[in-house]
């Protein structure tokens, strides 16, 4: 296979699979980002109302009974929690979040790092030097 076929494979597998993998696992990342600022301001919601229910605190509905609240758990389901249930609720799934945001940094890492092992071969098979590194101050 001629040299110019394989840099032409090669490019087309970066564009074609590599940048299109890392664009979904950062959109995948950056929902899961935006799940964890949902669940701490629903955590904080709760936290004002554990402490001071009135002082400083304004709603824009009527809660007959804040002793109890519905959690969204997923797929359309609801759990009545207490206060404090509901609050370990949040912080497991918190824990959960960033496990799983974690998770896509690193595969988002290694994709990164699949790009260039395979630029850097391209460069190697064209015959192209790697360009000067320069340290900034």
């Amino acid at each position: 296979m001629a040299a110019a076929e394989k840099a032409q494979r090669y490019e087309a597998f970066v564009s074609d699979v590599l940048q299109r993998d890392l664009r979904r696992v950062q959109e995948q990342r950056d929902a899961v980002f935006e799940q964890q600022a949902q669940v701490l301001q629903l955590r904080s919601a709760l936290a004002r109302l554990q402490v001071d229910l009135g002082c400083n605190f304004f709603v824009s509905a009527e809660v007959p009974d804040p002793r109890r609240v519905f959690v969204a758990l997923g797929f359309g389901f609801f759990a009545e929690l207490t206060l404090p249930e509901a609050l370990r609720h949040l912080e497991r799934r918190l824990s959960l979040l960033q496990r799983l945001s974690d998770s896509l940094t690193r595969d988002g890492a290694k994709i990164r790092a699949h790009i260039r092992l395979v630029l850097e071969g391209l460069r190697e098979l064209q015959g192209l030097q790697e360009p000067p590194v320069t340290s900034e101050p």
